[in-house]
C-alpha cells in the first residue's frame, strides 16, 4: 500500500489533484456568480420581477420583513427557500459541464484506443533473416 502511494505521488497525480482542487473551487466561485449576477435575475424578471435571493418564510420572529437580510437582522427563524433554488440551479450547471467535460474526455480516449499502434521494431534476428530472405530473392 505504501509503495503505491509513493509511486502514485511521484507520478505527478498529487500535484494534477490539488490543481484540480483549486480549479473545481474557481470555476465553482464563476458558476455561483453566473447565477446569482446572470441567471437568477433574467428568470426573475420573466416571472414578473421575483428576487429569488429573497425569497423566504419566516417562521418565529415578527411581521412582514421586506428582505431576506432584515428578517435575519431583526433575529427572525426563516425558511430560505429562494436561496436552496439558488444552489440547485449552481449544483445542475456544474453537473451539466461535468458530464460534457467526462463525455469529451471519454471519447478522446476512445479515438486514442482506437487508432492502430504501430507495429513493433524487428527483433535483431527477425532482421537478420529478412537479410538472409533478401539475399537470397537477389541471387536468384
Amino acid at each position: 500500500m505504501m509503495k503505491e502511494f509513493r509511486e502514485f505521488i511521484m507520478r505527478g497525480n498529487v500535484i494534477d489533484l490539488a490543481v484540480a482542487f483549486i480549479m473545481g473551487g474557481a470555476f465553482g466561485a464563476i458558476v455561483s456568480s453566473l447565477v446569482k449576477d446572470m441567471i437568477m435575475p433574467l428568470v426573475g424578471l420573466v416571472l414578473g420581477g421575483v428576487d429569488f435571493a429573497n425569497m423566504f418564510i419566516v417562521l418565529k420572529g415578527g411581521g412582514p420583513f421586506a428582505t431576506l437580510e432584515a428578517a435575519q437582522a431583526a433575529g427572525a427563524v426563516t425558511l430560505n427557500y429562494g436561496v436552496f433554488i439558488n444552489l440547485i440551479i449552481n449544483f445542475l450547471i456544474i453537473a451539466l459541464v461535468m458530464f460534457l467535460l467526462i463525455k469529451a474526455m471519454n471519447a478522446a480516449r476512445r479515438k486514442q484506443a482506437a487508432a492502430p499502434a504501430a507495429p513493433p521494431a524487428p527483433t535483431p534476428e527477425e532482421q537478420l533473416l529478412m537479410e538472409i530472405r533478401d539475399l537470397l530473392k537477389a541471387r536468384n
